[in-house]
């Protein structure tokens, strides 16, 4: 099913990311919670993909056997990054032979060893790039990324909103913003997306606090603000994971609520592959 006709079918549209294992890991470790994942009825699940391509082929293997062997709906995401034309193709062709409707056309990180990157040398130099390729030679339903405090590399929100605009009108069924910690950010996000006629699905993708160290990471690399109630939190409970965890499943949860509150399309939870902890943020926000 293209994801696009779900949000035709109810509101809010509640998703899962997940990641594929790093290569020298088996895929198995994934597999063994699929199952898990299923038991919590999403309505699709997304498959990351890993920088410069390093976990092209594990993405679609994961999203194929989502769809393919437990029935759940799935999107793999797909990066530009230092893939020629030719190998874009292969790529699609190779998500059709595997019955997969859905992808997240993404400019991409560049390769983890190499910083100074030169994305001009791409067959594809913007993500709005890719989709115009995608959706000329193929009928997926696609998804693309936004930034609702601006992508980290734009000098301005006013210019990112303008380059959004651009990936949407270049075919793009719906969007799926970068994680953020304060809903009043995604709130005005929104009322700029309004008044440049953006007007296909946008879902809001939360990530709860599960390690001190990994949730600073992350909020570095994407240019998430961290607001005060949040910084308290992590300062209180931050010697203490149990505790931090709990506290930071609690906070996704009502970041969740008042978003579902305030009549978003969906909400795309970043699970980090723990199918117990989203099942609780399920819980507490009052979805399942």
């Amino acid at each position: 099913m293209r994801i696009s006709s779900l949000f035709n079918q109810k509101k809010p549209v509640i998703s899962f990311e997940i990641f594929p294992p790093n290569l020298d890991i088996p895929i198995e470790t994934v597999y063994s919670k699929l199952s898990q994942f299923k038991d919590l009825k999403p309505d699709f699940i997304s498959v990351t993909y890993g920088a410069g391509g390093s976990k092209k082929g594990r993405t679609v293997e994961i999203a194929s056997k989502l769809k393919n062997d437990y029935g759940i709906e799935s999107m793999a995401h797909f990066t530009c990054v230092g893939h020629s034309a030719n190998e874009v193709d292969q790529m699609m062709n190779l998500m059709k032979e595997s019955n997969l409707e859905n992808i997240l056309a993404l400019r991409g990180d560049p390769p983890r060893n190499m910083p100074d990157f030169d994305y001009s040398k791409n067959a594809f130099i913007y993500a709005a790039d890719l989709i115009k390729h995608i959706r000329k030679n193929n009928d997926f339903c696609i998804a693309a990324a936004a930034y609702a405090e601006g992508h980290i590399h734009s000098s301005r929100m006013k210019h990112d909103m303008h380059y959004l605009k651009h990936k949407v009108d270049a075919g793009v069924d719906f969007l799926i913003t970068q994680l953020f910690f304060d809903n009043r950010i995604f709130y005005d996000f929104m009322d700029k997306c309004i008044s440049l006629n953006i007007n296909c699905p946008i879902t809001p993708s939360i990530m709860p606090v599960f390690k001190e160290e990994q949730f600073k990471t992350i909020a570095t690399l994407c240019g998430a603000s961290i607001p005060a109630k949040l910084y308290i939190m992590i300062e209180k409970y931050g010697d203490n994971p149990d505790d931090l965890l709990q506290a930071g499943l609690e906070y996704a949860a009502e970041q969740i609520k008042d978003l579902i509150q305030n009549g978003v399309d969906g909400v795309h939870i970043n699970t980090m592959n723990r199918p117990v902890s989203t099942k609780k943020i399920l819980e507490y926000s009052g979805i399942r």
